[in-house]
């Protein structure tokens, strides 16, 4: 476990994509592995968590070490002032090479599924993300992109469901149509957020490894 930033209020770590974002009763999860780290170094506290990831997907996490930071953030994450970037990649190439997905999306718990829906109704909720095309490839025989994600709302498998709705499903994806052997070609970027305790506005990145990222050109990320 990668961790990028650590003081007495926060932790800002990398989840590995085969770990779990909740506890469960495995411990094969990221707060059993921080909560782990914590005690071997004596530092009496565990974590307390402010968002998921989807098992599958890893990327960059902030977790709170006590309540009163815990409350912070998650006002943070509810008041939209903690940002929350992605890479992605889809199959196939986007109709256009930036723009603004907004849905209403009705989740099935029975299924652990989201779907994207016409009307309002009970269980239905708007979604909204931002998205730009940063590169294009092919990886093993399919045609891929790359794609930088900035979320405006969290609701369950957003990401996933909004561009499979568009027909630019997720490397590796099944659950939504996406073809394709590995992880689900999803990466939590970049958090950039408000210290708990300073208030200090600071961005932690982390790009993804592997081959299926590599054969893109990342450099491209900055321009």
């Amino acid at each position: 476990m990668e961790i990028l930033y650590n003081d007495k209020d926060m932790s800002v770590v990398v989840k590995e994509p085969s770990l779990l974002s909740q506890a469960d009763p495995t411990g094969n999860n990221i707060i059993a592995k921080l909560n782990e780290y914590y005690a071997e170094s004596g530092e009496g506290c565990e974590a307390f968590p402010i968002h998921r990831l989807d098992k599958g997907v890893g990327g960059v996490m902030v977790f709170a070490k006590h309540q009163k930071a815990a409350a912070k953030l998650s006002t943070a994450v509810a008041e939209r002032a903690l940002d929350k970037e992605y890479l992605a990649v889809v199959l196939g190439v986007p109709a256009e090479s930036e723009g603004v997905y907004k849905d209403l999306l009705f989740k099935d718990s029975s299924k652990n599924r989201s779907f994207v829906v016409n009307r309002k109704r009970a269980g239905v909720r708007e979604a909204s993300l931002e998205y730009r095309v940063i590169d294009s490839a092919e990886y093993n025989g399919e045609a891929v992109s790359l794609v930088l994600i900035k979320l405006h709302t969290g609701r369950t498998h957003q990401i996933r469901v909004q561009f499979s709705s568009r027909k630019t499903p997720l490397y590796a994806d099944r659950k939504y149509g996406g073809r394709g052997v590995g992880d689900i070609g999803l990466w939590s970027y970049r958090l950039t957020l408000n210290h708990p305790s300073t208030d200090k506005r600071a961005v932690y990145p982390k790009l993804p490894s592997g081959d299926l990222w590599e054969v893109f050109d990342l450099g491209k990320l900055a321009q």
